[in-house]
């Protein structure tokens, strides 16, 4: 199995209720179920108050490699991404488990 674990910050100015922050949040919650490669997926605000902290995150995971590129490609997944990239930055971590 693969986990792709995807963590985001916020741009400067842009807080959680923001239309578009709104309009992300829910493209990615909706893949649940679109998109048949994954196994598993969840998503949350951050609770920590830490300034290193990032603001939301994305744990999901998939059986291999190439379900997870069917994923990455799918075009619901490339809306929520460019929903995304008009507002934050992210990293991005996917291991083996």
């Amino acid at each position: 199995m693969i986990r792709h674990l995807v963590l985001f910050k916020l741009d400067e100015g842009v807080e959680r209720d923001d239309p578009r922050v709104v309009e992300g949040v829910e493209a990615f919650r909706s893949l649940e179920g679109k998109i048949p490669e994954i196994r598993h997926w969840e998503l949350g605000w951050n609770l920590s108050d830490r300034p290193i902290a990032y603001d939301f995150a994305i744990n999901s995971a998939f059986d291999d490699q190439a379900a997870l590129r069917t994923y990455v490609d799918h075009p619901e997944h490339q809306a929520g991404v460019a929903l995304w990239r008009e507002f934050s930055s992210w990293v991005i971590a996917d291991y083996e488990f």
